[in-house]
């Protein structure tokens, strides 16, 4: 299943309330998400793509890049 990066950056930018022009090498913490969202975002990544996120993974993740390349592997 390949992952498509504008639906990682769509619930990212969903969820975090950020400006559509993220873009995949962005920090998205740097872009103005908040730590706060984080577990949200989890949830609603886990949710869309049907996958399981380790927490440990997931929290230095901190792209669409490595989202969406975390996604892909946990998805295969």
């Amino acid at each position: 299943m390949a992952i498509e990066m504008e639906k990682v950056i769509d619930v990212i930018v969903t969820v975090g309330s950020l400006p559509a022009a993220i873009k995949p090498d962005d920090d998205i913490y740097d872009a103005g998400f908040s730590s706060i969202r984080a577990l949200q975002l989890l949830t609603e990544l886990e949710d869309t793509f049907n996958v399981t996120l380790p927490d440990d993974r997931f929290s230095v993740a901190r792209t669409p890049r490595a989202l969406s390349d975390l996604i892909q592997e946990r998805a295969s």
